[in-house]
């Protein structure tokens, strides 16, 4: 398959899976295999959790089947699983959000669990009321950090791999949440919005009561581990989410409808951890978002509208990364 004009980063791109909305794709320490969430045609009315090798194949549903299940990731041993789910708060899917309300994502009653890579053995971290969810783990896999509502905003916290000792990292009003360690540990970058308008205030408060959140602007923050030296690294006004650390912790990719701030078009970016160097890396019309590299930084896994066969369809690619030409980079394009 053939990249966009102008994606020269991307080489050897290739579909991984081929129907139903397919999100959120995140490999395993060696770059084998892929952890994701899929509603798949047949086979459940809401995301389930699956595991998928680095073709596509060898296909294994390892949540439980039941409530909605949202961001998965491996441990680094590859000999546990971690995601969140609303299973215990009842085995149905939960209802949509009243998008009349405008684009707004629902928090439901997400809990944080680890599982054995085939989905036995599951242990619940988190029993707090509300939101608990968008769960990562270091790459020593001694910590874990997540979002969560449990103090009345949503915030990112951080808890021991077994569930002890949480300890929030994040203070101001608004939404805290995406977060993503750097290869090394020193870092977390995640996505933040902190309304300071009091009309726009009022909303946030009024959708978080209802268990609602409006991402129509989101930005791109780095902190340090522990949460000191939080910085803003994006000034763009647009919505952008699903930031990752490159391995060498020098540049963080991103999702973002930075070019079509009023659209549903977004595109994957690459940025320094300074803030510097801005560069577009996808340029297809529809959606292309949350971007993963190999810990070896070769390859790149993304979720993307592209090539849908049935409208509404969104599937998961993998393409070979290119680091050169050094002339093309830092390059808005």
């Amino acid at each position: 398959m053939e990249p966009e004009p102008g994606e020269w980063r991307l080489v050897d791109l290739r579909m991984l899976t081929f129907a139903g909305e397919n999100a959120e794709a995140y490999w395993s320490a060696g770059g084998e295999r892929l952890i994701f969430q899929a509603t798949r045609p047949g086979e459940s009315e809401c995301d389930q959790i699956y595991i998928m090798d680095d073709r596509g194949g060898s296909l294994q549903l390892v949540s439980t089947g039941q409530g909605r299940t949202t961001c998965a990731y491996f441990f680094p041993a590859a000999d546990r699983i971690l995601y969140s789910s609303t299973h215990e708060a009842g085995p149905a899917c939960p209802p949509p959000p009243d998008y009349t309300l405008g684009y707004v994502w629902p928090l439901y009653e997400y809990d944080i669990y680890t599982a054995n890579p085939d989905g036995s053995d599951l242990i619940r971290l988190t029993d707090t009321p509300g939101y608990d969810a968008e769960a990562t783990i270091s790459t020593d896999g001694s910590k874990i950090v997540f979002t969560s509502v449990r103090d009345g905003d949503l915030e990112i916290y951080t808890m021991n791999a077994d569930g002890s000792d949480v300890r929030r990292l994040t203070h101001r009003e608004g939404y805290d949440g995406g977060p993503f360690f750097s290869a090394d540990g020193s870092k977390i970058v995640y996505r933040a919005h902190h309304p300071t308008d009091p009309e726009e205030l009022k909303d946030y408060r009024a959708l978080l009561s209802d268990g609602l959140v409006r991402p129509g602007t989101l930005e791109i923050f780095v902190m340090d581990a522990d949460g000191s030296h939080q910085r803003q690294i994006t000034f763009n006004g647009a919505a952008s989410f699903g930031p990752f650390f490159h391995p060498d912790g020098k540049r963080i990719i991103f999702s973002s409808n930075l070019h079509e701030p009023s659209g549903r078009n977004f595109d994957l970016y690459l940025i320094n951890v300074d803030g510097t160097g801005l560069e577009r890396i996808t340029t297809h019309p529809e959606f292309d978002g949350f971007p993963m590299f190999t810990p070896d930084g070769r390859r790149l896994v993304f979720a993307s509208n592209r090539e849908n066969r049935e409208p509404g369809d969104t599937n998961i690619f993998v393409a070979d990364w290119v680091e050169g030409p050094e002339e093309n980079a830092g390059e808005v394009r």
